[in-house]
């Protein structure tokens, strides 16, 4: 069973937007993706996108995905990646294709001299968390993520 990781083109914005629904169907979310093809193609492959996106297939179907981007750290004077979704379809996952895709995002990391890699993962996904610590990874705890959105966002953005 042959494993490809290739960089995502805009013809694979429907898939993209599949697995992103499967994601969040899995993650209690549905109902919050609103995303459209026309807007993963826009975001994600538009000139000027700051978004980088991957594929993973197995045998040249498409198994999985990964989005990121790069972000900075004060502290270190140095880029971050920040892994926003990796995905593996349920009946792939176990055989080393997250593994293989969140390496992929790693040795881009240390090829481009990023300080992290980071992402969040909900406190209730005990298959995650368990695989991600299996790597070496840390919670950060002390950390709380916050966000402004929607009706919040734009009521603060207009003071």
């Amino acid at each position: 069973m042959s494993l490809t990781i290739r960089p995502a083109v805009r013809t694979d914005a429907t898939q993209i937007l599949a697995f992103i629904t499967e994601l969040a169907e899995y993650e209690r979310a549905r109902h919050e993706v609103i995303a459209s093809v026309a807007d993963i193609e826009q975001s994600l492959f538009d000139e000027g996108s700051t978004v980088h996106s991957l594929i993973c297939e197995r045998d040249g179907r498409a198994i999985g995905f990964a989005v990121y981007f790069y972000s900075y750290s004060t502290w270190l004077g140095r880029n971050g990646i920040y892994l926003e979704d990796l995905y593996i379809t349920p009946e792939q996952r176990g055989g080393g294709a997250g593994r293989d895709l969140l390496r992929h995002i790693a040795r881009e990391a240390v090829e481009h001299r990023c300080g992290r890699l980071e992402w969040s993962v909900l406190d209730w996904n005990a298959p995650a968390i368990g695989f991600y610590e299996s790597l070496g990874a840390q919670a950060q705890d002390e950390w709380v993520r916050y966000r402004l959105d929607g009706d919040k966002l734009l009521r603060f953005a207009r003071g």
